[in-house]
């Protein structure tokens, strides 16, 4: 079933037939990853710490914007299931609105990846991120979306979407947007000119009204074809760059102006499953991997925060396994994501499940001794496994943030139509000859 909103095309969500043990697993590790962002949030700035320990104490006092959106739709989704009042939600949400709009530093609208969460100065040495700005705007669009009643949340919403100069983001390019800005040195080289998490953050920017720019921009990237065994998909890196942005944009049933491009959902429900394959083919040298136990995505490691996954493969792999992986891609795979979960969960308990659902990363069987675990969680990992809960159960966030404006008109520009059904993911899987267009 698909329903119109404003021209473009959103589909209606279907709840799987999830046994009560499922349904209880998912309602558990909900609730658990919404009370991250419920502890972290700062009284002062609502800002939202970036990690945190796994028993609920914070690890240092550095928030992270990204975090902060991941936060702002957690405050919508812990209010529409009561987990929270309502009202203690709203009075959240309009101090974090507050906070950005009259006292966060920006730079031609843009914020600090990482700041202090009681105070909002810069920490880490971090840039002026444009992907990170991102995905705070699309929690605060979010929010004004849930808030729909609400005069000041929707006003501070539309003051803080519509100050980001998404032009001065191009730095002297015609359509493909910088990383970002560093305080002295200028604009970071590299520029988002490849498949990636940033599809949201073109779409914000072709749909602002104040600062948009051009339609075009979205043609304007690279959208390499990786090929593995019977998969055949667009990627630009580890399985989060599948999941950030369709975290809140309604991909569903959708495909854009140009035909030789994918089915954007249908890509991502590709990549997950060329994923599994792909961890499953390292079983011979991780024998803890398997069909029911596979995910690897950018996470914390024995040696640090690492950029891992694959196909291809990138890394070095080492065999730690990233809950986070399978749970961000709950909303377009739950048939082989869920048994993930069950299983690690089953097997590790308490040592891997505590305060706020699943550590970041855990080793099943470190240099051949035992178990290591990582005692932190991280804001955006324990943010993508929440809100892919979410839409898979009800398709809240999806339907809170189509309500803006903005993406729904970029989505119009760029030629976004209801996809007539080519090779589909049940024939790939049953041995058809061919994959996804691409």
């Amino acid at each position: 079933m698909l329903t119109a909103t404003a021209g473009v095309a959103v589909a209606a969500t279907t709840v799987p037939n999830f046994s009560t043990s499922d349904l209880a697993l998912l309602a558990d590790y909900e609730e658990r990853s919404f009370r991250y962002f419920w502890d972290h949030w700062n009284p002062h700035t609502g800002l939202i710490l970036d990690r945190a320990r796994m028993d609920g104490s914070p690890s240092s006092n550095v928030a992270s914007i990204a975090a902060t959106g991941f936060g702002l739709t957690a405050l919508c989704i812990g209010a529409e299931h009561g987990w929270v009042h309502k009202d203690q939600a709203r009075l959240r949400v309009l101090t974090t609105l507050r906070f950005l709009w009259t006292h966060a530093f920006h730079d031609h609208g843009w914020f600090f990846h990482f700041m202090d969460a009681s105070s909002g100065e810069r920490r880490l040495n971090s840039e002026i991120s444009s992907i990170d700005t991102a995905l705070l705007l699309a929690g605060v669009l979010t929010a004004d979306g849930y808030f729909s009643t609400d005069k000041e949340i929707h006003t501070l919403a539309k003051q803080i979407f519509e100050r980001v100069d998404f032009n001065w983001m191009l730095n002297g390019d015609k359509h493909v947007l910088s990383h970002g800005t560093r305080p002295g040195s200028g604009f970071i080289h590299s520029r988002w000119d490849e498949y990636s998490e940033a599809s949201i953050l073109y779409l914000l920017a072709i749909g602002s009204p104040r600062h948009g720019i051009p339609a075009e921009s979205w043609y304007a990237w690279l959208r390499p074809e990786v090929h593995y065994e019977k998969w055949k998909f667009i990627s630009g890196g580890p399985l989060f760059t599948h999941q950030f942005a369709h975290a809140w944009v309604d991909f569903r049933h959708q495909k854009d102006g140009d035909p030789s491009y994918v089915d954007y959902f249908e890509n991502s429900q590709i990549a997950t499953y060329a994923h599994r394959d792909f961890c499953i083919s390292l079983q011979g040298r991780f024998s803890d991997y398997g069909p029911d136990m596979w995910g690897i995505t950018v996470s914390d490691s024995q040696e640090g925060y690492v950029n891992w996954g694959g196909p291809p493969i990138a890394g070095p792999i080492n065999g730690t396994l990233v809950p986070c992986a399978a749970a961000g891609s709950l909303m377009f795979a739950p048939e082989i994501c869920l048994p993930v979960l069950r299983r690690m969960r089953s097997l590790y308990g308490e040592k891997i499940y505590q305060k706020y659902g699943f550590t970041d990363a855990f080793h099943p069987n470190w240099k051949g001794e035992n178990i290591w675990v990582n005692q932190d969680v991280v804001g955006i990992d324990v943010g993508i496994a929440l809100l892919s809960m979410e839409n898979l159960l009800t398709g809240n966030v999806w339907r809170w943030f189509m309500r803006n404006p903005y993406v729904r008109s970029a989505m119009e520009r760029v030629g976004f139509h209801i996809s007539t059904p080519g090779i589909t993911l049940k024939q790939i899987k049953s041995g058809a000859s061919a994959g996804a267009k691409a």
